[in-house]
């Protein structure tokens, strides 16, 4: 692993959010995006070499309105930066951790991204983010 890629921090109201994360860091976001396989709207901020990603839950089967259901607004994740997500996925499960998904999948941000199972690292989730290739126009689906 690289380095922390961001800190994933849920939040029930993304617009407040921005809002109230602007004033606190002197920044505002860059970013707002999609991630409707997951039912998220994610929001970031660029704090020196960091991020900090904001996480609304669009429906109320994605994985944050879980998460807020049952144990409000926080810290969700911790993203880390690695260069070869599969042989990190490898390597980690050699270890014996636990992973969510078998194969990366795509991620806000342009990431290639995988979690680890929080009851395998101490309660903290783990994301492992990698930068997704760029896809050929030219190339469709």
């Amino acid at each position: 692993m690289n380095k922390i890629e961001h800190i994933g921090i849920a939040v029930e109201n993304l617009k407040a959010s921005n809002g109230l994360f602007k004033k606190l860091l002197g920044t505002a976001h860059y970013k707002v995006e999609e991630v409707l396989s997951e039912g998220v709207r994610t929001s970031f901020f660029q704090v020196g070499p960091n991020k900090i990603e904001l996480l609304e839950a669009i429906n109320d089967e994605s994985p944050i309105a879980k998460f807020l259901k049952k144990k409000g607004e926080g810290v969700h994740h911790i993203a880390f930066a690695v260069e070869d997500i599969e042989s990190e996925m490898e390597r980690l499960k050699e270890q014996g951790f636990t992973l969510l998904n078998d194969r990366p999948k795509r991620g806000a941000d342009n990431k290639l991204v995988a979690f680890v199972h929080p009851k395998t690292a101490n309660g903290v989730l783990v994301e492992l983010c990698q930068e997704a290739p760029q896809m050929d126009p030219l190339q469709k689906g």
